[in-house]
């Protein structure tokens, strides 16, 4: 059975990655990493770094035409600042649920894309690392149970039946995310989940700090923070 992973580069879909390699091995896996239009390119570099440790195939989309409509925070054209709080203070400081880190239905976009490779290359799951801590107080609506299952649901049909989607992370934690890749011992040195492209993580924005406080919760360090020469 082969399966295909979206691979951000980031610690949720790598952790996702590494499930997939430990239960059906690394030539039965392919990574898909997608551009969007993002403000750095350090994701990219990540998810190449992981595929070749993991001896995965890994191929790579360009879909930055179809969010250049967007001004989403993430954005290289766009005029507004990556937040550097957590979710939980932008949430409560804006009237709207949904966050200006959202980048209008990309995992949406992301598994038809998806979908329509994973037929060409006979893969039967698709993987991504979706979880309830982003989908908390809708504040990325594509990451919600409800999504998920409509997701699936569509391209189940859609294939005639021949692929369907897995998020199995969209009822944990991102500390239970982080527990379950110690043990798989995930290189997560490799991994970027920054929204800011500098030389090493900024520590302040909303993605920052929700996987520094997942490692924490472990009783370790992020990696990152270690590299940064922080603590």
């Amino acid at each position: 059975m082969k399966v295909l992973v979206l691979l951000s580069g980031g610690l949720d879909s790598t952790t996702c990655l590494a499930i997939a390699v430990d239960k059906y091995g690394a030539d039965q896996v392919v990574a898909l990493s997608a551009s969007y239009g993002q403000k750095h390119t350090k994701e990219i570099l990540s998810a190449r770094a992981i595929a070749k440790y993991y001896q995965v195939e890994l191929l790579e989309l360009n879909l930055s035409k179809i969010f250049s409509y967007s001004n989403c925070s993430l954005l290289s054209h766009s005029t507004e600042e990556v937040p550097h709080h957590s979710y939980a203070e932008q949430l409560n400081q804006q009237e709207e649920e949904i966050l200006s880190t959202y980048v209008p239905f990309r995992n949406g976009l992301f598994l038809s894309t998806a979908a329509s490779i994973a037929l060409s290359k006979e893969c039967s799951i698709i993987l991504y690392g979706a979880h309830s801590d982003d989908a908390a107080g809708n504040a990325y609506p594509d990451c919600s149970p409800a999504f998920n299952e409509a997701m699936n649901t569509a391209i189940y049909e859609g294939s005639g039946r021949q692929v369907k989607v897995e998020a199995p992370f969209i009822g944990l934690h991102k500390k239970d995310i982080v527990k379950l890749g110690l043990t798989l011992q995930v290189p997560y040195e490799l991994t970027w989940s920054c929204y800011e492209g500098k030389e090493h993580s900024c520590g302040e924005c909303g993605t920052c700090i929700d996987r520094e406080k997942a490692f924490e919760e472990n009783g370790t360090i992020d990696p990152l923070v270690k590299i940064r020469g922080g603590k």
